[in-house]
């Protein structure tokens, strides 16, 4: 299993959607339309489908959810306390630097990489980890996004308002009706899983086109040193966290494989997608999302060569 097959096509994705911007082909003023549809259609129709086919039982194994979850949770947590009060940023630039460095891409890479190695067996931990990423990263995510436009107008928002304003959010709302049907365990209609599944394949070429329409060089430049200190937290430091939590909850050695892949894939396009919806620190996402893809090439296989004993024992 050759990792560049997987990531080098999703960078070519983001160099073509420069090149189209750059040359003048087309206006990088797309991007943002581009950003509403993969915020408003794609995206809450690939959390449904998603979360809703998972059954509710497959949800709660407590030691990866640990080990994953709680590795996401950490990263995100030193990141965000670091720009807020290091740097004096505010709540929603804070927040997307936190989530730059800890929201991970498991559906479109880990997942993939997962199962052609390690086969069926080690779907279920990326579904997990998917699942978690949508269920739980996103929400929280949107919450600090909005109580931190709310904090800019400077006004605070009732806190009827505020939750309206969040449960209605997208991303939000079909977390909640896809967790209703993994928790029922109602099958979502062959029609209708197939309408949300043809919605949700649109994700990544749009996500992926619209962070290079958007990229400019002089962005990529101005944000380039905390880009790299966010790929490095990325790809290196949050793997070590799980790697660690993973080591002491006693997770199996497949699990952990799982957790330390899941961890250690690039930054999800997904985080772009959030910041240019809350027009927050998009030239320094873009050139994160970039940077992560292009480095994980080498700082993957490096995981998995490291994880190579823990495969002999899985095996």
């Amino acid at each position: 299993m050759d990792v560049a097959d997987l990531v080098l096509p999703v960078f070519a994705i983001i160099v073509t959607g420069w090149l189209a911007g750059w040359s003048g082909y087309l206006s990088r003023s797309l991007a943002d339309g581009l950003v509403h549809f993969a915020y408003n259609i794609a995206m809450p129709a690939l959390l449904i489908v998603t979360i809703a086919q998972e059954p509710a039982r497959n949800l709660l194994e407590w030691r990866f959810l640990l080990a994953f979850g709680g590795g996401s949770i950490l990263c995100f947590a030193l990141v965000f306390l670091a720009v807020r009060i290091g740097w004096g940023r505010d709540l929603a630039s804070s927040t997307i630097h936190g989530m730059a460095a800890a929201m991970t891409n498991t559906g479109f890479v880990a997942l993939p990489v997962l199962h052609a190695i390690y086969g069926q067996p080690a779907v279920l931990p990326a579904a997990i980890a998917t699942v978690f990423v949508a269920a739980v990263m996103f929400p929280v995510t949107v919450v600090l996004l909005e109580s931190g436009e709310h904090a800019a107008r400077g006004r605070s928002a009732r806190p009827v308002v505020l939750a309206k304003q969040i449960l209605l959010n997208p991303m939000v709302l079909s977390t909640v009706i896809g967790l209703a049907g993994a928790i029922t365990g109602l099958p979502i209609p062959a029609p209708v899983a197939a309408y949300l599944n043809i919605l949700a394949a649109a994700l990544t070429p749009c996500a992926l086109f619209a962070i290079g329409l958007g990229l400019s060089v002089e962005g990529m430049r101005s944000n380039l040193a905390a880009s790299f200190g966010l790929a490095a937290v990325k790809l290196l430091v949050m793997p070590l966290i799980v790697y660690g939590l993973s080591a002491a909850s006693g997770l199996n050695p497949l699990y952990t494989i799982a957790a330390v892949v899941c961890a250690a894939v690039p930054t999800a396009k997904t985080v772009y997608i959030l910041a240019g919806e809350y027009k927050v620190e998009q030239p320094l996402v873009a050139a994160t999302v970039s940077i992560t893809t292009l480095l994980s090439v080498a700082t993957l296989l490096g995981w998995l060569y490291a994880l190579s004993g823990f495969a002999a024992r899985a095996g």
